[in-house]
């Protein structure tokens, strides 16, 4: 029979957004590399290569969206093979911020004679952990439980508690964001004072990052359920954002007590 699929596997469809999504990163990448060596039109290459990638990700990214909830390609299996995929990236995430705490530990535990044999170094002034860094530790822990709250709610089918508990987690999180935000605006150092402010502001900073992308996740997850995207069974999209913001959690803790906490007298 012409056309009948013996496996439960989505063969995509030929595409041309891969191509073009690597054209608009190496247009990016050029862009960035001109603009930060002074280049002309470096600055409108990167913001050109900027705005191509970003375009083709959310247009292949509604294919995707499409053939999940429209053309019901996503089958179990399928999904399945989603959540590996999640799982991976996640882990790759996890090995990212490794670099980091690695750079910080390597620093800390053994301080050099140029910066005073003593972390903090001779004259950086550290944050108070118990202050903003606190807050904003009850602050995703609080919306680790609400984004766990918006997963009961779909499987159990309540829409209305769904949607409330969605936006009680963006609100949390642009509360966080917010508090970062006003910790960058006083802080007593700078990313430029030696290894103390890098690896502070590498690590926090790309934390702040993946909190603006998760939101960002959210927020996507959020109008899908306004228009009906996910059932009970069927909601691959929104485990994906909620894992992440699991793991933006407790990388979180991670920076609290070793970045803030121990490292910070």
């Amino acid at each position: 029979m012409s056309g009948f699929q013996r496996h439960p596997y989505h063969l995509v469809n030929p595409s041309f957004w891969p191509l073009l999504t690597s054209f608009s990163a190496l247009l990016t990448t050029f862009g960035g590399v001109m603009w930060m060596h002074g280049y002309v039109n470096g600055g409108l290459a990167l913001f050109l290569g900027l705005v191509s990638l970003f375009l083709c990700m959310g247009f292949w990214w509604l294919d995707v969206i499409r053939e999940a909830t429209y053309e019901g390609a996503h089958t179990n299996s399928v999904q399945t093979g989603l959540r590996l995929g999640v799982v991976l990236f996640i882990v790759s995430e996890v090995m990212f911020f490794f670099g980091f705490f690695w750079a910080f530990f390597h620093s800390s535990l053994s301080p050099t004679f140029q910066i005073g044999c003593v972390w903090p170094p001779v004259g950086i002034v550290s944050f108070n952990p118990w202050g903003v860094p606190l807050l904003n530790t009850f602050i995703l822990l609080l919306s680790g439980f609400t984004i766990t709250a918006v997963h009961h709610y779909l499987i159990s089918g309540n829409g209305t508690e769904a949607r409330d508990f969605y936006l009680y987690t963006l609100i949390l999180a642009l509360l966080f964001t917010l508090f970062q935000i006003y910790e960058y605006t006083f802080a007593p150092f700078s990313i430029s004072d030696g290894i103390y402010g890098s690896t502070f502001f590498m690590a926090t900073g790309f934390h702040g990052f993946h909190v603006i992308v998760g939101t960002l996740f959210i927020c996507v997850c959020f109008v899908r359920t306004l228009l009906s995207h996910f059932t009970d069974t069927h909601h691959v999209g929104f485990e994906a954002a909620a894992w992440y913001w699991h793991f933006v959690d407790v990388v979180w803790l991670f920076l609290f007590v070793t970045v803030y906490w121990w490292g910070g007298f």
